[in-house]
This record gives structure tokens, sequence and C-alpha cells, in this order.
């Protein structure tokens, strides 16, 4: 923390060397037309439709306003992406929280805040989006290829949640309301920005209370592997059990963000921060059937219940971030210079306890995880940019940051030990429940791996060149990445590891006007660095069924080279369609192989299981075609209808040891559409939303999973009340959406390789309807 408040005080500093060296004619500026600052009735009381913006600089970017996403009044900044093209999620019903750019697996996408990178807890480094209440958010920028400017951890693409700051609100407001759930639950949603001028800058600071509750239902069908007269599998499924299960999250997401600017002719300064609280409870309730239908009590007692489990995990985590910023015009050109800090401290308490009926005497088993992981960055950078002639310039920097990730996982003493017989008949697993047979946990201990340590340090150097001729707008750059990483194993005959790696990574991108349309044509280096958990030298005996893991840390980031071309076209005055084909060619994948040593479980006559790795292995492919429009109809004569919609088909091509397949999780088809109708004369409005993904496959050792989504409507209703008050009601989720999952189980490679399962799993999940009703009142 030293490090950070020294390295923004020298930024802080230098900005007032640099303010002081200005003339002193170089007053407050007027600020930009992309910077207007909005009067605070101007966001709460919307006179127009919002549309996707057209960015103006040449890489391919979407942006989106918040205004484009409000009057859905999207909970998070997950909900709000649902919204734009190729992102999908994989997340339960309603909840929004790892992006998945173009459909792949979340660590292949760039999240940035503010432009800066955020750690989370995360094994793949990705950051869950639900952490950022929507209200927080000025825009949301999709940046389909790479640039120079930004380190390139970002093989399918960039997300940038940009929030607001002092110069996009003078005034201020307030949001109050609720939001009800089908099963009566109701959860408040209050919060209040402020802009205001103070002294030679600009204050901007907000606060926000979010309710956050999502009660879902799960059913299973679980069918075992039939067998013939001797014993041999014949790959017919023959039911086994069925799962009833209830989850319900409840919790509260606490948040505040404050931001200082000073904008003067020839310097600009910022100091900015944000700070998230989650208090979240999950609590799961399942109960194991012997009958497809029936819900009696013991299966002893004459019932069919085998299993009553109860999982509760207490979930605490904080997220905040600190930010200083000066960039400075002078005689050699523009400097900018920036330093950061961002934590991220997750601490969950899980209790999982079960009753199994289905033996002589009923048997309670009792398990504790405590887990906290703290993950935070500092990172320090520059730049420099010199004009060389007449629209073009010469920008050269570097960044450096420094991660460290500690990791704190320990587990109890497993309680286990029979409960009286006389259970068997008396038990009513509505009235009664596996918790009341905790005693008090001991013998506390590290999992395997569960003390340890990863640091990396980045130092990065770029060089690029970008212009403006006539009606092409470019930019050519080059990026040299080093990362260095120790992974420190501290529980008991650990390991340690230290490794490095280097990546030269070229970009390009411009963009041509051709009369009404333009065309944008990119390409780009990029990378993913391995998982934490894949790094990790630790062995985890019959984790992939009855095989066993061995993490590698001395895997190789993947790299990709990749492409995109589009086209948009103005559509009247504020509309515009597009569409954009993108390809990468992904290189030195990880993917999980067999390393030829016997497993722990290993029986060399009999049933053989093996030691699998993490390995650079392979080449992988992913393309597909991105369509979208947001646009009035004032075309057709209706300046007061607006339309939006996006489609993206999406595909990919990899071989592991089992044969070809798309990247695990990717669906191959992700559409929504949906219109807001405007009626100035009464100062209300209306419209809705669908959305749909198709199905995702993933191939895992031992598993294979096919999931599939119901869609999601939306649909709101507004009425303005003056020139400072809004009110909005919102129905989400119309449709009980819905989440099936397919599930193929193996206990052998040998077996999966020739479809023979050893358990075949049918899973569902659906949650209700949810209503909201918000109020906004500027002042």
């Amino acid at each position: 923390m030293k490090t950070l408040f020294t390295a923004l005080t020298g930024v802080s500093l230098a900005s007032v060397a640099l303010a002081s060296a200005a003339p002193a004619a170089a007053q407050q500026a007027e600020p930009a037309a992309d910077d207007k600052i909005e009067t605070a009735e101007e966001i709460v009381v919307k006179g127009t439709i919002a549309y996707r913006n057209r960015s103006e600089g040449a890489e391919p970017e979407l942006v989106y306003d918040q205004d484009f996403f409000q009057r859905f009044e999207p909970l998070t900044a997950g909900d709000a992406l649902k919204r734009v093209p190729s992102v999908t999620f994989l997340s339960d019903v309603i909840e929004s929280d790892g992006a998945r750019l173009r459909g792949l697996d979340p660590g292949y996408t760039q999240i940035l805040i503010n432009g800066e990178k955020v750690p989370g807890t995360n094994a793949d480094r990705s950051f869950f989006l639900d952490r950022i209440p929507a209200e927080l958010v000025k825009q949301v920028e999709i940046v389909r290829s790479s640039s120079a400017r930004r380190t390139g951890d970002a093989v399918a693409g960039t997300l940038n949640i940009v929030l607001r700051d002092g110069y996009q609100l003078d005034g201020g407001y307030i949001r109050g309301g609720g939001l009800l759930f089908d099963d009566g639950k109701v959860k408040p949603s209050v919060g209040a920005v402020f802009g205001t001028q103070v002294g030679p800058g600009r204050l901007l600071v907000g606060a926000n209370l979010q309710g956050r509750y999502n009660p879902k239902q799960k059913f299973s069908i679980r069918f075992a592997n039939a067998e013939d007269a001797n014993g041999d599998p014949t790959n017919v499924p023959e039911f086994d059990n069925r799962e009833d299960q209830s989850d319900v999250r409840d919790g509260t997401d606490y948040a505040l963000n404050a931001s200082y600017s000073i904008d003067t002719e020839t310097t600009d300064v910022e100091i900015s921060g944000f700070w998230v609280h989650t208090d979240r409870l999950e609590t799961e309730r399942s109960f194991e059937y012997d009958d497809l239908t029936a819900i009696n009590g013991s299966v002893r007692a004459g019932g069919n219940l085998l299993t009553d489990n109860s999982n509760i995990n207490d979930i605490l985590q904080y997220n905040y971030s600190l930010a200083g910023k000066v960039s400075h015009v002078w005689a050699a050109g523009e400097t900018k210079l920036k330093a950061g800090f961002a934590k991220f401290i997750d601490n969950q308490f899980e209790t999982e306890n079960e009753i199994d009926f289905d033996r002589s005497a009923p048997r309670f088993t009792g398990d504790r995880f405590d887990t906290r992981i703290v993950d935070q960055e500092f990172s320090l950078g520059f730049e420099h940019k010199v004009p060389v002639s007449d629209g073009i310039d010469v920008a050269v920097g570097g960044f450096y940051q420094d991660k460290d990730r500690d990791t704190n996982i320990i587990e109890a003493a497993r309680q286990r030990f029979n409960l009286p017989t006389a259970l068997h008949a008396s038990y009513d697993q509505f009235a009664a429940t596996p918790d009341s047979n905790i005693g008090a946990y001991t013998g506390w201990a590290p999992i395997p791996g569960g003390f340890s340590t990863i640091e990396e340090q980045r130092k990065d150097l770029y060089a690029l060149i970008e212009g403006k001729s006539g009606a092409v707008k470019w930019e050519v750059g080059v990026r040299w990445e080093n990362t260095d990483v120790a992974i420190r194993d501290l529980t008991p005959g650990g390991l340690s590891i230290d490794t490095d790696y280097s990546h030269l990574l070229p970009s390009a991108s411009a963009k041509i006007e051709v009369g009404n349309g333009r065309i944008t044509v990119s390409g780009a280096r990029t990378v993913r660095r391995p998982r934490f958990d894949d790094a990790s030298p630790i062995l985890l005996e019959e984790e992939l069924g009855d095989n066993d893991f061995l993490g590698n840390p001395l895997l190789k980031p993947e790299s990709a080279w990749g492409a995109d071309l589009g086209y948009e076209h103005r559509l009247g005055r504020t509309g515009v369609i597009g569409v954009n084909v993108f390809y990468r060619s992904i290189t030195d994948l990880i993917e999980i192989a067999n390393t030829g040593v016997p497993g722990a479980a290993d029986d060399p006559t009999g049933d053989r299981t093996w030691v699998y790795q993490p390995r650079n292995t392979g080449d992988g492919q992913v393309y597909g075609i991105e369509f979208d429009v947001s646009t009035s109809l004032g075309f057709l004569g209706l300046p007061d209808t607006g339309i939006f919609g996006n489609l993206s088909l999406l595909e990919s091509d990899i071989t592991d040891e089992l044969g070809e397949r798309r990247f695990n999780g990717q669906s191959n088809i992700v559409y929504n559409f949906g219109f807001i109708q405007d009626i100035p004369s009464f100062g209300a409005a209306f419209g809705a939303t669908y959305r749909k993904q198709g199905a995702a496959i993933d191939r895992l050792v031992a598993e294979e999973v096919r999931t599939t989504y119901g869609a999601d409507l939306e649909i709101f209703v507004e009425k303005r009340i003056g020139k400072a008050f809004t009110i909005r009601a919102v129905g989400s989720n119309l449709l009980d959406g819905a989440k099936a999952e397919v599930f193929d189980k193996y206990n052998l490679t040998a077996e999966q390789r020739t479809g023979t399962f050893d358990e075949y799993e049918l899973e569902s999940e659906t949650a209700g309807p949810v209503f909201q009703v918000m109020a906004r009142l500027a002042f």
C-alpha cells in the first residue's frame, strides 16, 4: 500500500509541475464533444432513444453508452453485456458473471475497468462482471482486435467498462426501487450520483446498494450403465436415482466510486477509485430418491429417500481500485503517466453435510472448507506521443505490473459417524436438516496446494505509429511483453518454481470511409497465460474420475494470430448496421494429456488409471461472423421507434486425444433483438428485448457435458414526470429461463474413448420471472 500511495503522490506532483509549466492563460478548457457534461436531468429523463455509437479510432470497436442499457434496468455490468454482439455466458440462470466473448472461455477475454486490468479470484485470471453495479457504468466498449497500447491478453477481444467521471455529470440524482422474485422475496435497490465543480476541477461521487437474490430449482435424473448376464456394460441407461435441489443465492452488493478531474488546455489530471463489497449466502438443499416421482421419507423405512444433503457457502468479497493519471501537451509532444493499485479479497466459508439412509444405520458426513484468496496488482505506465508530420504521430510507451496472489484453503477433519437407526422411521426431510448433526470442527489442515503464493512481474514496451490520410485512419504498432513468474507451494513437501517468457506482439488496424459507410480491417498477435491451477506443481489424486491430475509449472502461454474484417453503414442521423468476420489461429494450446504414469488407483490387471497433466500441444482455429443493427425507423415515418439486434455465428476446431471438437463451452450461435417505442406526447416509453444462445459442449477428461439455455425475454414500461423524475417497471426472465445439461461420466480414459459411460445424467435448472420498479429523481 505504501508503494501505491508513493506512486499516486508522484503522479499528482508531476501533474502539478506540468500544470505550473503551462502558460498562465491555460485556464479550464471546454470539454471535448465526446466528454460533454450532461445535467442530471438529461441522464434521468431520456428525451430520445439511444443507439450504438460509431467509434472514431482506427481499431474495430463498438461503443454502447449507459443510455443504451438503462431503460431495461440491468443490475450489473454483466447483465448489460447480454445485449451486445458475441457475448455469451455459461452462468446459472438469471446470472451473468464470466463473459465469454465470441463464446470462448472467459480467460480468452481481456476485461478492463477504465482501460486498466483488474484482478479477480478465478484461476483463469478472468474477472466476473457481476461484481460491477450497472449504475456505475458510463459506457461499454467492445474492442474486437488488439493494439500495442494494451496488454496482449485479448485472444477473443477486449471488454472495457468505463465508469462515470466528474466531466460527465453536473448535478445529481437518486435512484430507488425494489425487485420482486417469484417466491415472493423483495430486494431493495438504492443509489445516488453527484457531480459538481470543486476548485479547479470536477468531482463525481456515487454510492449504490443492490439486493441480489436468485432462487433456482434443479432436477437431476441419473442412469447407470446396465450390465448383461456376464456383468459387461451394455451402454443402455438404467435408472439409478433422482435428485431434487433448491439453490438460493441471497446477498447484497455495496459500491462506492469517486473521481476528481482537472482539465486545462495543456494538462489533464484524474484521480479515481471504486470499491465493491459483496455479502452473499449460497444455500443448496438436495434430496436423492430411488424413484422418478416419489418424495416419501427414508428408504429403510419403506420410503424412497436415499440421501439428504445441505451445502451452505458464506461469501464475503472486497474489490477496490485506485488510479492516478496525468497527461501534458508541451513542445516535445504529449506525455501521459499513470499509476494504479487494485485488490480483490475473496473469503468463503463452506460446509457440506449429508445423511446417507441407504445403509443399515444412517450415516452423517460433514465437511468444512475455509478459503481466502487475495489477488492484488500494482501498475505503472507511461506514453509519449510526438507528431512527425501532418496527420501522423509516433508513440512509445511502457508498462510495469507487479501481481501477487495468495491462496489459503484449509479443511477440517471430516466428521463421519452413524446416527440412531430409529432415524429411519422418524426422519422428515422437510422438517429436519443434516446441519443439526454438526459437531465442532477440528483438525484444520491445508488441502493439497492449499497454501500457495504466485508472484508475477510484467515489463512491457511498445511503439506505434498512427495517422489519418484522406478517408483512411490507421495504426501500426508492436509490443514486447516479458513476464517473470514465481510459484511457491507452502504446503508440506510443496515445490517452488520460477519461470519466465517473452512475446513480441505486432498489431495493425485501419478504418476506411466509403460514402455513408466504412470498412475496418485489423490483425494482431495475442496471448493467453496459463491458469493458476494448471501451472501449480500439485498432484491431486482421483481428480479426473479415477485419474490423477498433476500441475505443470513449465507451461507456456497460448499465442494467437488473428484478423477482423468489417463494414458498417450509417442509417439516417443516428442508426448504424454492421457486419464483421473474424479468424483466430491459436498455437501452443494448453490441453490435458496422459503422462503414461499409472495413477494412485491403478490396477494393472484390470482398471487402468493414469496421471494427467496440462501441456502445450496442438493448434486450434476460431472463426465466425457477427451482425448488428441499431437504428430508428424514421425512414419508415416512425422516428419515435428504435430497433436493435445482433446475431453471431461462432465456430471453432480443435483436436484432443479423443478426436475433433469445438472449443469447450463455445455456443455456436447467440442473438438478441428488441425495440423501444417512445411516446413524447405522453412522456412515456415501452420496449422489449429477446435473447437466445445456442448449445455449448465441453469435453474433459472423465466427463462430457452438453449445455443448453432457454430464451430470455425482458419488457419495460417508463413514465416521465416533468424534467426531473422517471419511473420504470421492468419484467425480466419472463420465459422462466431454463438451463439443461447432459452429462456423460467415465471412470477410465479407455472407456471414454469407446463411449462406455459409467453414469449418464440429465440435469435441469429453472428460475422464475423477476419484476422491478425503479424511480430516479434529479436534483
